[in-house]
């Protein structure tokens, strides 16, 4: 972020989101986003402090669906770059 702007709510959401559910430390997620840890702190105390859900309950067959094709969309694009590698690694060893 650093660029002035303020978060939308959606980007709050899902920094809170990934925070919550990726596994990986606050400090890795903040700096990945752009944002300052103590942020993501406040955003996480706010998120857990508010009385009411911030969103709809979650449906967890669209989220599996959205994660399944997520997945496949990643997976793709790393072919897609191993094959690169070995076509410009082939290309420098003429």
């Amino acid at each position: 972020m650093g660029n002035g702007n303020r978060p939308t709510p959606e980007f709050r959401r899902e920094a809170v989101r990934l925070a919550l559910t990726s596994g990986r430390t606050r400090r890795e997620i903040a700096e990945d986003l752009g944002i300052g840890l103590s942020t993501l702190t406040r955003w996480l105390s706010l998120e857990r402090d508010a009385s009411e859900p911030s969103e709809a309950p979650v449906d967890v067959h669209a989220e599996l669906k959205r994660l399944r094709r997520e997945n496949a969309v990643l997976k793709q694009a790393r072919d897609i770059l191993k094959k690169a590698v070995a076509l410009f690694a082939k290309e420098g060893s003429r």
